[in-house]
């Protein structure tokens, strides 16, 4: 992509960003986003053109899986295979938290996207909440860099690097959320964490539990 991505500042209008956002989304393009965790690329996951131009931009393996971002409970129960009350009950007080929890998908979600299984998240961040709120879809969130390299950060790093290859860049003017989520497959018993962010999630899990 030769065109420099559109520079928008989320924390000047935010009104504006959701809507530029949801415009790139709607017509399959990628952009970068800040997050409750570290900025990242975002596209529609059901968009099979955005995510061959996403996994081209970061040189990743097409059947790796990306983390989704949905704006509810009730969102997500539209996609996964969950009659448990109790998770359920549980998926509300652990989020909005960066936790990003592997569930099973319903039958019509694993048909759309060929796997059995995805990570979501109901992230704490405004711009992130305001924008799924209106897309009532999920997200794509995945980390600024190129396959096997060290995530970008920060802002100034992150436009120097893939300026000329995102539609967009929403920024925010600080963004202290350097760590990645704490990534824990709930379709195991007990569940299993994959990975350690900023939540102890057992400690979380056992005192809602």
């Amino acid at each position: 992509m030769s065109k420099s991505a559109k520079l928008i500042n989320v924390d000047s209008d935010i009104e504006f960003a959701v809507s530029e956002a949801k415009k790139i989304f709607d017509s399959g393009g990628i952009f970068i986003y800040p997050t409750d965790t570290i900025y990242g690329f975002g596209c529609n996951p059901f968009n099979d053109t955005a995510l061959q131009k996403l996994n081209s931009i970061k040189g990743r393996e097409e059947q790796k899986h990306y983390i989704l971002l949905i704006d509810s409970v009730s969102t997500l129960l539209n996609y996964i295979d969950l009659d448990d009350d109790q998770i359920t009950a549980l998926l509300k007080n652990i989020w909005p938290n960066p936790i990003s929890l592997i569930l099973k998908l319903n039958y019509k979600t694993r048909n759309l996207l060929n796997y059995d299984t995805a990570a979501f998240r109901i992230p704490n961040n405004t711009f992130c909440l305001d924008l799924l709120s209106e897309l009532k879809a999920p997200l794509v969130s995945t980390s600024v860099n190129f396959s096997n390299q060290q995530p970008l950060t920060d802002y100034p790093s992150i436009k120097n690097e893939f300026a000329n290859r995102v539609d967009a860049i929403f920024f925010m003017n600080e963004n202290e959320n350097t760590g990645a989520s704490t990534l824990v497959d709930l379709t195991k018993k007990p569940p299993i964490i994959l990975r350690e962010g900023k939540i102890n999630f057992m400690e979380l899990w056992q005192k809602l539990s």
